[in-house]
């Protein structure tokens, strides 16, 4: 019998081990991979997340393994500037910085400092029941009692697609390849995000380490060519986008559609609670979807400070983060809507030149404070 089951050892469900193991209580994680190996892409922790690592005394770890990233530039497909956020002034204020990290780096950091003695591999969740309390089967044949339960599993949850009923999820119709490759970028790309806005497709990078920089590529579904490379749909952006992409491994590039879930509208029952894209998964257009699960967990932290009845605590957290992941869920959608317009981007471009550095200052503002 376990008092606490989290289903899902992702970024989410690992913050959550983090925060549960801070307030001493006992709990098991449980993932359907057979190891927390080097697989996925890469990541951008935002300034938000990182407050919340150093809450947990991670922070150094973690900008060891990265990268700081203190610019993120809009471009257009000739790499000249549209749009920058200097993020300096807020990094002073909230003494953290954004951070690109592979996925599995970041993945292992928060693992070894659980312990993976709260880790069960190779657990993936086939049906969850309720009775006097949750009886958890998994595809091992293993079964498991547990009083208490997160679904941090994603955006397919069987948690929420067995106890809650599927949700929507929609499709925006644009396909987006992640690439990680071994590359010189140029000195002055070294701090700073980029991407560049094409017409219906869009291009961009990060540096994570020394050598190894990230990518995506997105494209709308309607353009898309099945070209032999993936290049000679980006031809006309500049050489640089270009030699990154031909200078990728075919192995090390992952092609998912871009995907996000309506706002449903509970997160939890008796005993159980969803967490991260589980209950509110985003398109990656403002880099919050990680982030947000780890802000779901250091919430549900905050209000164990204040008591221990966990049915209380999940009624208290869908109320406090329910503003918060709308915004993030909505503003994400039309971002990615209007980054990849087919017509009228010299318009568009106009606009975002127009926009004042404060305004698009306070919008990232808005998303990186923190609620409690």
């Amino acid at each position: 019998m376990n008092s606490i089951s989290i289903i899902g050892a992702g970024i989410g469900g690992l913050t959550l081990g983090n925060i549960l193991k801070q307030h001493h209580l006992d709990f098991t994680i449980y993932e359907s991979a057979p190891e927390i190996k080097q697989v996925g892409s890469g990541i951008m922790m935002a300034i938000n997340a990182m407050q919340i690592f150093e809450t947990l005394g991670l922070k150094e770890k973690i900008e060891k393994a990265g990268n700081p990233i203190h610019g993120i530039s809009i471009t257009d497909e000739k790499l000249k500037l549209l749009s920058k956020t200097n993020v300096l002034e807020l990094e002073k204020k909230y003494n953290s910085c954004n951070v690109a990290i592979h996925r599995a780096d970041l993945q292992r950091i928060l693992a070894e400092n659980i312990g993976f003695e709260h880790i069960e591999l190779n657990h993936s969740l086939k049906t969850i029941r309720k009775n006097e309390n949750y009886l958890l089967n998994f595809e091992n044949g293993t079964e498991i009692k547990s009083k208490t339960v997160f679904g941090a599993d994603g955006i397919h949850s069987k948690i929420r697609n067995q106890m809650f009923g599927a949700g929507n999820i929609r499709n925006t119709g644009q396909v987006c390849w992640r690439g990680l490759v071994e590359f010189d970028l140029p000195e002055k790309f070294h701090q700073e995000a980029i991407e560049a806005w094409g017409k219906g497709k869009r291009f961009g990078f990060v540096r994570m380490t020394d050598k190894k920089i990230y990518w995506y590529a997105v494209i709308n579904k309607r353009i898309h060519k099945r070209y032999h490379s993936l290049s000679e749909n980006f031809h006309g952006f500049h050489p640089l986008i270009i030699d990154i992409i031909e200078s990728t491994s075919q192995e090390n590039t992952i092609l998912n559609d871009i995907i996000d879930l309506s706002p449903i509208p509970k997160w939890y029952s008796e005993s159980l609670c969803l967490i991260g894209d589980a209950a509110h998964a985003t398109t990656p257009n403002l880099g919050q979807g990680a982030c947000q699960a780890i802000e779901d967990a250091y919430i549900i932290g905050k209000l164990l400070e204040k008591n221990k009845n966990f049915n209380l605590i999940f009624e208290q957290f869908q109320k406090i983060r329910r503003k918060k992941v709308d915004h993030v869920v909505n503003t994400s959608l039309k971002i990615g809507q209007i980054s990849q317009w087919e017509k009228g981007t010299r318009l568009r471009n106009f606009l975002m030149k127009s926009v004042p550095e404060r305004i698009n200052q306070q919008m990232i503002e808005k998303v990186i404070k923190l609620e409690m």
